[in-house]
């Protein structure tokens, strides 16, 4: 109801010309169209006086927020707030960016949302602990890091290690100074990057505890592996290619003993064989078996062209002959377990022998409901080889070759491309092959070199994540997350996560801190290891382990406390950690006390998987707790179309370019951060954030309306002090009381939207609150009391008072936001001469005592009937009519005369409201009321005590045209004579003259 009756309509600016001439009169601080007879009391009014600009041309925008930066101290907020004397704590942990790369708008979204979040917390008075890091391990950063160099497969691992840190430091240097300019406070004095031997230390603890309790152990079994980057892949490092092109085969595995229980139908007369379909002909060398579902039927058919038999799931018959362009007549249907006991030869291998075996990963969607079981190469295969105890030899190479192991047709060739090529030739000269076919399917690349993965056997070391991920959903169902939505999609990536691998075959990274016996290949690790490793790392960085020879890293008494005899029997392992490992463990370097544990983690979607859940992870592994309270995850950037930023599209947005400008500043105007800022903040985070020039446009042209109605209120405050001037709130105006309750009212939402991350709401309310209740209805009611009334009357000082209010709890509310502009309008502030600024003086400070929600009823009530009268002269200026409000008698027309206590009155309050020159209030329409008269008729309902009194009471406006003379002073119709002012104008006049 507040929405429609508190005179929101554009029509309501008519008066005092507002609505026409707000930017003239702002700028040139006197009103337009001005006559010699105006001139002649322009200095008698009291017009707006301010230095603050309206807007700031693009080109001064930068220059101005870094010298606001450099004027209020942003650099030292900080380290100011971390002196506190207070017990309110407030740790947001930066999750590590990664350090490959030049700052984009995916961080300005992350860092100026963690910014939002640190600034609301300082201003309520927290003491806020905000260390951002880096990610600084990892092939991403030693693939561009050798990029630069010509020979690179010839360095040294330390010469590879020291060009990677070198890289990453440029990296970090590039980042932390574009994130500075943004505005972000944090301790950038002592930032925590990944590879500070303090960090590695820490890490490796963590390494050891979790190894202690059994959650890591070592194992030899299929992994991802990228033979592109020759390493390990966790799952979070893949990235799927819908359209990925194999060539797919369908093979005959012939019969070498049929399962007992088809002897009757397959008695040797014919040739038989199971049939098989692979997409990854490459795996066939290493077939150990084939593997049906045990509840399935089966179908054995015969060719009528060759008379041959073949064995295949009886729902893919028809689909399998279709393909094969083959005649199959079924000659017997059994249940898969009727095949047990039966073995078939290997199609290229002589003399080796494949057993059918039961397995429940067959799928009947697609193949043929038999499955080619390749032991190295897939993780259900591995799994059927392991409980039948068949062999799991790897033919496969680091590089993705085959072996000498593979035989000498294969050895040497890359099983993605000639490799698999060579196999299906084989295939074909042993007559096994019946039909190869491209297959378009989804495949998991790795996600840095660009380029497919297999699986591949190997020895790795794993995080046992069955045995933690119970307690880590039962810790997460604690957490709060936002959006609520998140928590699910994190809870079912745990529920699908068996294993973590967290070995990589690289050398730029925190080494797996364990040693191996040189001819058993046994590993040593205990507390002993550990302890001297630790030590050593925390002094000089995990260099020493390529630096340092094995006798310094390995002491005698942990040699003989493994029964070992001499350190040189041992070597050094050569892997090293995940580098979600890396991050996953900051919780331990990082948080601060006895808990460990972070009130807030807030980064990207993607996170769900990565950093949120290796936190996590290691955490409950460790210490059987989350390392975090509360989870907020964001989108990602896209285009302002909706689609991913490309070079090719050429809708990349960068923020150095946003802020500054392009070359052609026509093309990419300088915008400055806050435009970044306030973008970040209007957008919905929660779901995908669009960005390009007319979202940026747009987030400037609001900045400027917003400054708009700060300069107004500066303008209007030139001559006042809130801590001599102000009036206390009883003796207000009833109008400036409202407001003051709406204030209260906007305060308490705003703040609670901070609370809840919700920074579009705090935006929204915002422009809600200074375009409709402060610009379209307050400023145009007071005015004539600001410019018209003389300077210290108390009811000028009453609008005032409320003005300082609202300027003050206005710029409190954005601040997080738009520091920048807040800052410069506390630059600006009349008063508070040498202000510390806003950051360091507090949060909104709203009384409680200004909430009475009974004052709604008065002031919407005049509201009401100010918008019947508005909407009944079309928009007419509203000064040249008087209104005449009929009411009957009763609670509505109390509370109109607490408004106006005389009859007829051009000053009172109601009159303010109403906008008009003359309003007069009666409870009985006049007689001599003119018979073409338009009057308007409603009704409006009062609701009180929370509806203990509730009462309709109807109302007439009647609007008349005035028929006095315009005043040359205040120009309202409110005179005897057009050249002389009214009464009002010559008594504030007279008051001057005599001062």
């Amino acid at each position: 109801r507040a929405g429609a009756r508190v005179g929101l309509r554009a029509r309501a600016g008519v008066a005092w010309g507002w609505a026409r001439s707000a930017a003239s009169e702002a700028n040139s601080q006197q009103p337009v169209a001005e006559s010699q007879q105006d001139a002649q009391y322009r200095d008698t009014v009291l017009l707006p006086r301010s230095r603050f600009p309206a807007q700031l041309p693009g080109r001064l925008q930068p220059e101005a927020e870094l010298e606001t930066q450099q004027k209020c101290g942003f650099s030292e907020l900080y380290s100011w707030q971390r002196q506190r004397k207070t017990k309110q704590e407030f740790c947001l942990h930066d999750g590590p960016p990664y350090a490959n790369g030049d700052p984009h708008v995916g961080h300005a979204l992350n860092k100026i949302l963690k910014d939002i979040t640190n600034r609301f917390y300082v201003m309520r008075g927290y003491k806020v602990h905000y260390v951002p890091g880096w990610d600084c391990h990892g092939l991403p950063i030693e693939l561009k890091a050798l990029s630069e160099v010509k020979g690179a497969e010839n360095l040294s691992p330390m010469e590879i290690r020291q060009r990677a840190r070198e890289f990453a430091e440029r990296a970090i240097e590039k980042q932390k100074s574009a994130f500075i300019r943004w505005g972000v406070m944090a301790d950038w004095a002592n930032c925590y990057r990944t590879f500070d031997p303090k960090y590695e230390a820490n890490q490796l603890r963590v390494f050891y505890k979790m190894y202690d309790k059994g959650f890591i152990y070592q194992d030899y079994k299929p992994v991802f592996w990228s033979p592109s980057a020759k390493t390990a892949l966790a799952e979070a490092e893949l990235e799927y290619n819908e359209q990925h092109v194999s060539r797919s085969v369908y093979v005959k595995f012939p019969l070498l003993k049929s399962p007992p229980k088809l002897t009757s139908v397959i008695d040797g007369s014919s040739p038989a064989s199971v049939l098989v379909w692979t997409t990854q002909p490459w795996t066939v060398p290493a077939n150990q078996a084939v593997c049906y579902m045990p509840d399935s039927a089966y179908s054995i058919v015969k060719c009528t062209t060759t008379g041959e038999h073949f064995i295949l799931a009886a729902d893919r018959v028809e689909s399998t002959a279709a393909v094969l362009d083959m005649q199959f007549e079924v000659m017997s249907t059994c249940k898969g377990v009727d095949l047990a006991d039966g073995s078939c030869a290997h199609p290229t291998i002589p003399g080796r022998v494949s057993p059918l075996l039961p397995a429940n990963h067959v799928t009947m969607a697609k193949g043929t409901g038999l499955v080619h079981t390749a032991p190295a190469h897939g993780m259900e295969d591995y799994s059927v080889a392991s409980h039948h105890h068949l062999p799991t030899d790897c033919l496969v190479n680091e590089g993705g070759f085959f072996t000498e192991a593979a035989g000498p047709e294969l050895q040497n060739k890359n099983v993605l491309e000639e490799g698999n090529k060579a196999v299906i030739q084989m295939l074909q000269a042993a007559g096994s092959l019946l039909k190869e076919e491209k297959y378009v399917h989804s495949y998991p690349y790795d996600w840095r070199t660009k380029k497919p993965v297999i699986i591949r056997a190997s020895k790795q070391w794993f995080v046992n994540t069955a045995s933690v991920k119970a307690t880590a959903q039962e810790v997460l169902k604690k957490v709060k997350v936002v959006p609520t939505s998140a928590v699910n999609r994190m809870l079912e990536m745990l529920d699908r996560r068996t294993f973590w691998c967290i070995s990589r075959q690289r050398c730029w990274g925190v080494p797996i801190p364990v040693f191996y016996q040189k001819n058993t290949g046994e590993c040593l690790i205990n507390s002993e290891t550990i302890t001297d490793v630790i030590k050593i790392v925390e002094q000089q960085g995990t260099d020493a382990w390529w630096t340092l020879p094995i006798e310094q890293l390995l002491s005698k008494e942990a040699v003989a406390k493994a029964g070992g005899d001499d350190v040189l029997d041992y070597v050094k392992g050569q892997d090293v950690l995940d580098i979600w490992f890396d991050s996953g463990t900051s919780w331990a370097h990082v948080l601060e006390g006895a808990e460990q544990r972070a009130d807030t983690y807030l980064e990207g979607k993607d996170q769900l998987g990565g950093w949120f859940q290796s936190s996590l992870l290691t955490s409950v592994a460790a210490r059987k707790k989350a390392p975090y309270k509360t989870l907020v995850v964001h989108g990602f950037t896209l285009g302002e179309k909706g689609e991913k930023m490309s070079k090719s599209i050429g809708n990349v947005v960068d923020p150095d370019v946003v802020i500054n400008g392009g070359e052609d500043h026509t093309k990419d105007p300088p915008y400055g951060a806050d435009v970044l800022r306030w973008w970040v903040a209007e957008s919905n985070v929660f779901t995908e954030v669009l960005i390009g020039p007319i979202v940026l446009n747009a987030a400037r042209d609001d900045i400027n309306k917003l400054r708009n109605t700060l300069r107004f209120m500066l303008g209007n405050l030139a001559d006042f002090n809130p801590e001599t001037n102000s009036i206390p709130a009883a003796e207000m105006y009833i109008v400036d009381q409202y407001m003051l309750h709406l204030l209260q009212d906007y305060g308490s939402k705003v703040t609670e939207a901070y609370k809840e991350y919700d920074y579009s709401k705090v935006v929204r309310l915002l422009q809600a609150f200074c375009s409709r209740n402060l610009s379209n209805f307050y400023f145009s009611i007071i005015k004539d009391r600001l410019y018209c009334e003389e300077e210290k009357d108390p009811k000028r000082r009453s609008c005032q008072t409320v003005l300082a209010e609202a300027l003050d709890i206005v710029v409190r509310s954005f601040a997080p936001i738009l520091p920048h502009l807040a800052e410069e309008v506390f630059q600006h502030l009349p008063y508070k001469k040498d202000s510390e600024g806003v950051f360091r003086t507090g949060w909104i400070n709203a009384s409680s005592a200004w909430k009475k929600p009974g004052i709604e009823e008065a002031i919407e009530g005049a509201c009401a009937m100010r918008d019947s009268f508005l909407g009944s002269i079309s928009g007419k200026n509203a000064l040249e009519y008087e209104v005449i409000i009929v009411i009957e008698p009763g609670l509505l027309f109390e509370l109109m005369e607490a408004l106006q206590a005389e009859e007829t009155s051009s000053v009172s309050q109601l009159n303010e409201i109403m906008m008009a020159s003359q309003t007069t209030l009666l409870s009985e329409l006049p007689k001599e009321t003119p018979a073409d008269a338009n009057i308007i008729k409603g009704t409006f309902l009062i609701n009180l005590e929370g509806g203990d009194i509730c009462e309709e009471s109807s109302y007439k406006v009647v609007a008349l045209p005035i028929a006095k003379a315009k005043c040359p002073r205040c120009r309202r119709y409110t005179s005897n004579s057009s050249s002389t002012p009214c009464p009002r104008c010559l008594k504030v006049i007279a008051g001057k003259g005599s001062t």
